[in-house]
């Protein structure tokens, strides 16, 4: 048996081999791409000797590494090896196990993971298997929740210039990411140019962005902005008006490309074998399925239990217990992502189904607060979807609630 630690930086990797008693057999500093690679394949070969044949190197080779994803990981799976990606902070407090001076090098990690595979891979979870349909809804749906979060970060720092040096813009405008906003605000980023805007100027765009009642609101917006509000010297307002020019720039294009990376995940989802049973489970439409399959992941053999799954997705609650005192509470780390997407499925399903209504009004009724409530129904939603995908079949709100329904009727 084989053991190899793999500490990957920008341009390089730090690899060690070493045997199952911890004895070093060879390291090197290896180039990221194929010459690196080729490198690393002779170094095993090498340690394993000409006696093993190619059908036995994933149980005799294991490999540590801080990441599970890019080519270099693609390809070490691919040639058979069993990768062990390693969270970054189990590989902290390895480090710190081995040597509490905080000495750090890329080869002292290489080394490291390694020993930590050698040592611990009953405790790590191998690369999962997912598929390459599965890994293309996580690609299009990450990107697509990534714009989403610079929008929202965009139109902050919007609203917190505006506020500085033209307030009535906020008082006039709700949704400033919204087209017709915006188109107003590139036309008249500052208090003159916005106060000579025409009611016809206002009503196009309002039209344009398809909203109703635009007589009364063309009008409103053309009242809020001609009011008397408090402004800055004509210098700085230019300043901020160039400032809101290039935000307002940022968020169309923003704007216009969550449309079109939507289109991307719905298009890559609609084409998974999975997408049936998660669209039928309660709170789940194509966006938020496609994130939920893009964190869990394909591989069916993944989570041993709907306990693991429901591990994974930090819903489960952690309890710390020492001596008389015992605490439950919500787990610190996760997958923010994936969280994110639970948590609205857990609120979108309180309409959707009746069954998800009842739970979260049982534990509200037992004293959790909103989020904690929320937070169960989303582990008690990820259990079922695990049933589902494990059974093949897709949510039946009468299998999946009849306890609780039952409940709720006496």
């Amino acid at each position: 048996m084989l053991f190899v630690g793999d500490d990957w930086a920008e341009d390089h990797h730090d690899v060690e081999v070493m045997d199952a008693s911890g004895r070093r057999l060879a390291k090197a500093r290896l180039p990221e791409g194929m010459a690196g690679m080729t490198r690393l394949h002779a170094m095993i070969g090498q340690a394993l000797g000409d006696d093993i044949d190619a059908e036995d190197v994933s149980g005799r080779v294991r490999i540590g590494i801080e990441t599970d994803r890019g080519p270099w990981v693609q390809a070490l799976v691919a040639a058979g090896y069993t990768v062990y990606p390693v969270n970054p902070l189990q590989a902290a407090r390895y480090r710190e196990r081995l040597a509490v001076s905080g000495a750090k090098s890329d080869a002292a990690d290489a080394h490291m993971l390694a020993d930590m595979v050698r040592t611990d891979s009953h405790q790590l979870r191998p690369m999962a298997g997912d598929s390459a349909d599965a890994e293309a809804v996580k690609v299009v749906s990450r990107m697509h929740k990534t714009l989403i979060w610079e929008r929202t970060r965009a139109g902050q720092r919007l609203r917190h210039a505006l506020r500085e040096y033209f307030p009535a813009a906020l008082a006039a405008f709700e949704d400033l990411d919204a087209a017709d906003t915006l188109e107003l605000l590139a036309k008249a980023p500052d208090p003159a140019s916005a106060a000579r805007l025409s009611l016809a100027q206002i009503s196009a765009a309002l039209k344009r962005a398809r909203r109703r009642d635009i007589p009364a609101k063309a009008a409103a917006i053309q009242t809020t902005l001609r009011a008397e509000h408090l402004g800055q010297p004509a210098v700085v307002t230019a300043a901020y008006a160039a400032s809101v020019r290039a935000l307002i720039a940022l968020l169309s294009t923003l704007n216009e490309q969550v449309k079109v990376l939507q289109g991307q995940v719905e298009a890559h989802f609609g084409r998974h074998p999975d997408a049936e049973i998660i669209l039928s489970q309660p709170g789940l439409g194509t966006v938020l399925g496609a994130r939920v399959l893009a964190e869990f992941g394909d591989d069916h053999a993944r989570y041993v239990s709907a306990k693991a799954r429901k591990n994974y997705a930090a819903t489960s609650p952690i309890t710390r217990a020492s001596g008389k005192k015992r605490t439950v509470a919500a787990r610190f780390v996760h997958n923010d992502r994936l969280i994110d997407a639970l948590m609205t499925q857990a609120f979108s399903a309180l309409k959707a189904s009746p069954g998800a209504r009842a739970y979260y009004d049982r534990q509200r009724a037992r004293g959790a607060s909103y989020n904690a409530a929320l937070r169960q129904l989303a582990n008690r939603l990820v259990g079922i979807l695990h049933g589902c995908l494990k059974t093949g079949t897709p949510y039946d709100e009468a299998t999946a609630w009849s306890h609780h329904l039952n409940e709720a009727a006496a």
